[in-house]
């Protein structure tokens, strides 16, 4: 089981990579890209949470979660007419 989630994983990760690149392409905001692939890879580190969780799965999807906090943080007060409330 473990290694069909780590496999999940791993492909969420890919596959946020690769919808990162197209919205940046489609959008030529790094912004966008930013959020997308911070989304992806907080469901990839949910996904190795599903499986038999240890220390450091939990410290990798606290970390990953806590990184895209900031970064989503970071993007959206430098928005103009914006205030520093970030989304969920």
């Amino acid at each position: 089981m473990d290694t069909v989630l780590h496999l999940a994983a791993l492909t969420v990760t890919a596959l946020g990579l690769t919808a990162a690149l197209v919205a940046f392409a489609a959008a030529g905001r790094l912004r966008t890209a930013m959020a997308v692939l911070l989304d992806f890879l907080t469901a990839a580190g949910l996904l190795r949470l599903a499986g038999d969780p240890n220390w450091d799965t939990i410290a990798a999807a606290a970390a990953v979660i806590a990184i895209r906090k900031l970064v989503a943080a970071g993007l959206y007060a430098g928005r103009p007419g914006r205030s520093a409330r970030t989304p969920s």
